[in-house]
């Protein structure tokens, strides 16, 4: 991307949250919503990203680790001095430098909207690029003013607009690209002269206005991914868009979900065609799950699983970090944890991989054609040898691994006699 730079304003308590935690880390699935905005921005292969901290800085710091550069505002005094943080940093101070603008609280902002903003600023040689939205309800959004030729002049902050401002639906979203040396010598002119006595980065358009600069906008047409997340209701109503965004794409790539409304797939979850999801199925980040497969209902996939073709997962089942092989059946009521399932396995219903033992978490290997009886408990580490059968309610201990073709009753379990299948 051309000498371009991100900066993500995660600076705020959020107090509406009423919380010990700094807003923009709660979780919207499986990540916080700093996350999924760094995650987005990340995706446009941008040069630095800064994130700008200030309540309860060292969690916010903890979090992003590696992923981007934090530097905290000591004190909150708005949004144009939290960007005012970076104008010492060496990447931000050569010719031709832009850098994108973002809140950390905005998790539903999809990078080829940005990618959108990105593309009109540098076509049209802009001095600063921002989206916009137009609202039947603008409230508590910054309304966009434009003089009798159309060029906008200046963004109205809610609590500083007058009753016929806040009449105004096209509205400011808060995603801008700026030219940098353009930014930071607007920034010097802001005076904090609102009921908040903030600096507003918004008021930096009046002053690229009254110079004369060039001003662009790009329009999202989807008001969902705007929305900045305020509360734990709004959190819980950003959550429901991100399921149901999710769901779509699910289904348009040839997978049937029985009941959408039951059904919740996060992120990084890639299913094969003609598998079908039943009601109330949870299905977490980084799962593969392959062709022609049912899954549910009642049954929750945990991160790390790997399901190969032709499964069935039903009722009441939780696998986690486990490889299920082709036409394996688990079909009722059953746990299974850090295991390597074969072709062709049965396991009954009411067996549990028993794989934490207080202190470690083990393996268990079930290997192809294996067929587990009702009520068994397998201790791990141990493995269950091809076409072996186990009797219902047996125990399994740790290290006794059954060998193939056997089988094996009782508790602990002991071997009965080989068996021919």
């Amino acid at each position: 991307m051309k000498n371009l730079s991100a900066v993500i304003l995660a600076a705020g308590e959020g107090t509406r949250m009423s919380s010990d935690y700094p807003k923009i880390l709660h979780k919207l699935g499986s990540k916080p919503m700093l996350g999924h905005v760094l995650e987005t921005v990340n995706c446009l292969e941008i040069r630095n990203i800064f994130v700008i901290t200030g309540y309860k800085s060292e969690l916010v710091e903890k979090y992003v680790g590696d992923k981007a550069k934090c530097i905290q505002q000591k004190k909150l005094l708005g949004t144009a001095d939290a960007v005012w943080q970076i104008k010492d940093e060496p990447s931000l101070n050569k010719k031709d430098t832009h850098l994108l603008v973002i809140y950390g609280d905005t998790p539903l902002i999809t990078n080829s909207t940005l990618e959108r903003l990105i593309k009109k600023h540098f076509d049209d040689n802009a001095d600063c690029t921002f989206l916009t939205a137009k609202l039947k309800d603008p409230t508590s959004y910054g309304r966009i003013l434009r003089n009798e030729s159309g060029r906008i002049v200046k963004i109205v902050e809610e609590q500083e607009a007058d009753v016929f401002q806040k009449a105004i639906e096209e509205v400011n979203v808060g995603v801008y690209v700026f030219k940098v040396n353009v930014l930071f010598e607007s920034i010097k002119l802001i005076k904090p002269e609102n009921k908040k006595k903030e600096y507003y980065l918004t008021d930096a358009i009046e002053t690229l206005h009254k110079k004369g600069l060039k001003i662009a906008f790009v329009e999202t047409q989807d008001y969902n991914e705007i929305v900045g997340v305020n509360s734990r209701i709004g959190m819980a109503n950003a959550y429901e868009v991100l399921r149901l965004r999710i769901i779509k794409q699910t289904i348009a790539a040839g997978v049937t979900v029985l009941d959408p409304k039951t059904t919740f797939i996060d992120e990084k979850v890639n299913i094969g065609k003609d598998t079908v999801i039943y009601p109330f199925t949870i299905i977490e980040r980084n799962v593969d799950i392959g062709k022609n497969c049912e899954i549910g209902p009642f049954c929750r996939i945990r991160s790390g699983c790997r399901i190969a073709d032709d499964v069935s997962i039903g009722n009441f089942v939780e696998i986690n970090r486990t490889q299920v092989g082709k036409k394996t059946r688990l079909k009722h009521q059953t746990y299974i944890g850090d295991t390597i399932i074969g072709e062709g396995v049965n396991i009954g219903a009411g067996t549990i991989v028993a794989n934490f033992d207080g202190k470690n978490k083990h393996q268990t290997i079930i290997e192809s054609r294996a067929f587990i009886g009702t009520g068994t408990i397998l201790v791990a580490p141990v493995k269950i040898g091809k076409s072996a059968i186990t009797g219902a309610g047996s125990v399994v201990t740790k290290n006794k691994d059954v060998p193939d073709r056997t089988i094996v009753v009782g508790v602990p379990a002991k071997i009965l006699r080989k068996n021919k299948g």
